[in-house]
Order: structure tokens, then C-alpha cells, then sequence
């Protein structure tokens, strides 16, 4: 129906696909008792669902999560881990730029963090937001090679700060230095009251004041993360132990 260079026009108008589904079903016989209209405001919802879809999944790989296919609609409910399918709904649909509270999440190892900060991050997505993922770790040595290049570094701390959700795992689960910890602060500085910080740990605001290296930072970083959080405390469930119990349990495993 169109000819190359129609296509080459919708092209540079970047309505290809737009063009392509309506040709689509126009020529599909099951829509002969639509009118035009009808057949190309289809067209129009399907390039819209598209080009939404397509954006989901580049803020997704954006954000480099560790378990990109983590869910909220999959996450264990077990009785003992301090969280419930309504809770976690209201997180899934939270307008986190309209919103700047921070959330905790406080789990000992195995307790399925992870999983969640990812399950989180990735519903933010869906909803249109900006996420960046890091573990405290990589994170504090981005900063340390980050800080050969002055303008690199500065690019680092500006990306950080304004992405509309910023999650850390693993905080504090091993020490940084101070250096790094300054970073730390001037990012959560510039984020205050503006954009929130998701952070997942096996410890608490109590044990941060003491693990960070400079006292009157560490006030400084902890109050900005705990006055204004929401805190999930996930309880003792050993969610890993469980997953690899239930995998052995399956037929046809072997070790």
C-alpha cells in the first residue's frame, strides 16, 4: 500500500511503526467492517503501547539491575518476613518525584533484599521513572577512579543526584573510605528533599553512624537517610536457604 519512499517520510517523521501497523490492518480482512478511523486510532493505541515499551526496557537496562526480571507480583509473602501484597502494591505505584521519602530496607543475609530493591526499582520503571542501581561496593570504587578526572567525577555526583530513584544495596556492608563517604554526603545532600534514595542493608541508621569513618559526616549522611525513610524490616527468613530447598526438592535435581 505504501510505497519506500512513504516509508522514508515516516521514517523521518518516526512514525514507522505507526505507518506499518495501520498497513497492517488495513489489509488484515477481519477488519473490513471498521471504518479508517477506527483501523488507524488502532494503529496509533499499538504504536503508543510500543513506543511506552520501549522506553521501560531502556530505563531498565538504564538501571542495571542484578535481577532484571525481579516483580513485585512474584515476591514470597511468607509468613515471619514483615511484608504484605497490599504494601508492596502501594510501592509498585508510588510516584517516587511527587514523593521524596526515602525507603529502607532492612534484612540480615539471605532475607531477599535484593530481590526486592530490584522488584521495586524495576515497578518505578514501568512507571515512567528514572532508576540507577549500584551496590555500595562498586559504588565507592566508581568514586575512587571517577576522582582522576575531575569533570568525570562531577558528572558521577550530578548523575547520581538527580536520578529520580537511587538505590544502594549492600550499605555499609563493608567500610569506605572517607573520601568516598564525602561523596556519599554531598549526593544525598543535593537529593534531599527532592528525589529519594531506596537503601538496602543488613544493618540499621544505628550501626551506619558507627561504620562510617568521619563521626560528623556520618550524623550528617544517616540523618538524611533516616528522618524522612519508610523502613521495611524483612525479618529473619532465610529466603535463600528456602529457594535452594525448594530447588532440590524439585524432580530431576541432582548435586
Amino acid at each position: 500500500m505504501f510505497t519506500s519512499e512513504d516509508h522514508e517520510k515516516f521514517r523521518t517523521l518516526r512514525i514507522a511503526h505507526l505507518a506499518l501497523r495501520f498497513e497492517e490492518l488495513i489489509t488484515d480482512e477481519a477488519n473490513d467492517e471498521l471504518t479508517p478511523e477506527q483501523i488507524f486510532l488502532t494503529a496509533v493505541d499499538d504504536a503508543l503501547h510500543q513506543r511506552r515499551a520501549h522506553r521501560i526496557d531502556k530505563l531498565i537496562r538504564a538501571a542495571r539491575f542484578p535481577i532484571p526480571q525481579a516483580s513485585v507480583a512474584e515476591i514470597n509473602y511468607q509468613e515471619g518476613r514483615g511484608i504484605t501484597p497490599v504494601r508492596m502494591k502501594r510501592y509498585a505505584a508510588h510516584q517516587w518525584r511527587q514523593d521524596p521519602t526515602n525507603l529502607l530496607v532492612i534484612s540480615p543475609t539471605g532475607g531477599g533484599k535484593t530481590y526486592l530493591a530490584c522488584a521495586i526499582g524495576i515497578a518505578a520503571c514501568q512507571s515512567g521513572h528514572t532508576v540507577a542501581y549500584t551496590r555500595m561496593d562498586d559504588l565507592a570504587r566508581r568514586l575512587v577512579i571517577a576522582r582522576g578526572d575531575g569533570i568525570g567525577h562531577q558528572k558521577l555526583l550530578n548523575e547520581l543526584s538527580d536520578v529520580d530513584l537511587l538505590v544502594i544495596d549492600d550499605f555499609l556492608t563493608v567500610g569506605i573510605d572517607p573520601e568516598a563517604a564525602n561523596d556519599l554526603f554531598a549526593v544525598l545532600a543535593n537529593r534531599e528533599h527532592r528525589l529519594p534514595t531506596l537503601i538496602a542493608s543488613q544493618s540499621g541508621p544505628a550501626y551506619w553512624v558507627e561504620a562510617l569513618p568521619d563521626r560528623v559526616a556520618a550524623d550528617s549522611i544517616v540523618n538524611r537517610l533516616a528522618n524522612n525513610a519508610r523502613q521495611l524490616n524483612l525479618g529473619d527468613v532465610d529466603m535463600r536457604r528456602l529457594r535452594d530447598d525448594t530447588a532440590r526438592a524439585q524432580p530431576g535435581h541432582w548435586e
